[in-house]
């Protein structure tokens, strides 16, 4: 019976510095000015393929903003917008693309409400805001501010997130270890971070070093 292991590495805090910059530091740089008030960056659309690390900037930001403003995060798929927020309020909405057409009106009047206010607004979705499949009006609203791609990492960049990432856990990844993670598991860096998650926990149960062997074992039991 393998042992039972107290999870000790709790989740940590989405934090921009922790995030792996590759073509995306502009992105970055925006994003800190927006959630640090700046009254120049108020509006930001980051659009950009599944896995990219969309869900984890606004986390982010939502993080960094927390002391100073009322913050509302909102992921499309799963949650309601507020039906009112104060003008000075942040809103956060993730998946923009999968509001219903009620939800689209409520984001329309909270992005008005917002700029005539002191307030500021962060939205992701999969598609520039004029591709999207939502209303004409909140697209249009939407192309108002900052827009920016979120450009997908390059291998040797994902090679130094996990990397980063295992060693916040507490073991090393050896370069022949992620490379084989990298060719055995699916490729976006969400689903990457999660076989690390895996591994380290296998390795902690079964109170063994992470090894080749220890990381297939990882991966078979992904896929039972």
């Amino acid at each position: 019976m393998n042992q039972l292991v107290l999870d000790l590495h709790l989740p940590q805090p989405k934090s921009f510095d922790d995030f792996v910059r590759g073509e995306n530091a502009e992105l970055l740089f925006q994003l800190s000015q927006w959630a640090s008030g700046d009254r120049t960056v108020r509006a930001i659309y980051i659009w950009g393929e599944q896995g990219a690390g969309k869900s984890y900037l606004l986390a982010a930001a939502k993080e960094r903003l927390i002391d100073a403003h009322t913050v509302y995060l909102v992921n499309a798929k799963r949650d309601m917008l507020p039906q009112t927020l104060p003008s000075d309020a942040a809103l956060i909405v993730d998946n923009v693309e999968n509001l219903d057409a009620e939800q689209q009106i409520v984001l329309f009047d909270h992005y008005n409400t917002l700029r005539e206010g002191n307030g500021r607004i962060l939205v992701s979705g999969h598609l520039p805001p004029m591709l999207l499949p939502l209303r004409d009006d909140l697209t249009t609203r939407l192309g108002w501010g900052l827009i920016y791609q979120l450009k997908t990492l390059s291998d040797t960049d994902k090679a130094a997130a996990l990397q980063r990432h295992a060693r916040s856990l507490g073991f090393e990844l050896s370069e022949e270890l992620v490379d084989y993670l990298m060719r055995h598991a699916e490729r976006d860096l969400p689903n990457l971070y999660r076989q690390i998650d895996s591994i380290n926990a296998l390795s902690l149960s079964k109170q063994r070093p992470v090894t080749i062997a220890l990381l297939r074992e990882a991966l078979k039991n992904e896929s039972a």
